[in-house]
């Protein structure tokens, strides 16, 4: 692909097209597969980075530096009487845009794609609490919830339920993973160093989603210690091993 495609690329996503540019770029996507497959990959690699970088000034330095990439692009005209002069200072601009262009792009695939996120490890198994507590819509709440990712509604009935059976270290843990989910890692964390100290089945599963609680508040050097006092016996080990190797 050339430096211009990605350039339009942009343009289409962010809706700067012309009419005219428009329909051209369109006829292309049909006829021409090469370019509909990069620009798949583009479009794909654009909507995560919207999606992952949390930082608001990154995105707006991103597309602020792509639209000034853009402009000296479309701004700038062909003409068959330019000097010798104007053409070297056109193929300056072309080379600088492409290196711009990959410089940008490089350098936020780098960070953004280089290293592990919670979001690559939060597959949570659905929970199961109404086979054992049918007779109470609390926990049936709970349950439909929790599963359908509504975690403050699932975390509502966690703490119904946790006021009459504060002892219940099922719903204290799963509590701690919606807790984790809304961002609510002082109170998730608390809960979770209270259920990896004990000596209970709920402890390695504890120390699992604890790991990710750091990971996600990007306390790298927290999330390596708990990882390494995952057993090799705990339903978490082959992950907490895959992402420890990310982290080292």
């Amino acid at each position: 692909m050339e430096e211009q495609d990605y350039l339009q690329f942009e343009a289409y996503l962010t809706g700067d097209l012309s009419q005219d540019d428009l329909l051209v770029f369109n006829e292309r996507l049909q006829s021409d597969s090469q370019f509909k497959k990069a620009f798949e990959v583009y479009k794909d690699m654009s909507a995560h980075l919207e999606h992952e970088i949390m930082n608001e000034q990154e995105i707006s330095d991103f597309k602020a530096n792509l639209d000034v990439i853009s402009n000296k692009h479309f701004n700038t005209t062909e003409n068959s009487d330019n000097t010798i002069e104007t053409s070297q200072k056109s193929s300056f601009y072309k080379y600088a845009m492409a290196a711009s262009v990959v410089i940008l792009l490089g350098f936020f695939i780098f960070n953004q794609f280089g290293k592990p996120k919670y979001e690559d490890y939060n597959t949570f198994d659905p929970i199961s609490l109404t086979v054992r507590s049918s007779e109470n819509a609390n926990f049936s709440t709970a349950e439909q919830s929790f599963n359908a990712q509504n975690y403050e509604d699932a975390i509502k009935a966690f703490n119904t339920i946790l006021e009459n059976d504060f002892s219940n270290l099922e719903i204290q843990l799963y509590k701690s993973m919606a807790l984790v989910e809304t961002d609510q890692f002082q109170e998730a964390d608390m809960l979770l160093n209270k259920l990896t100290n004990g000596n209970t089945a709920y402890r390695n599963k504890a120390k699992w989603i604890l790991a990710l609680s750091y990971l996600k508040q990007d306390k790298t050097a927290a999330s390596i210690k708990v990882l390494q006092t995952i057993p090799e016996d705990a339903e978490d080990y082959t992950s907490a091993q895959d992402l420890l190797d990310k982290l080292d």
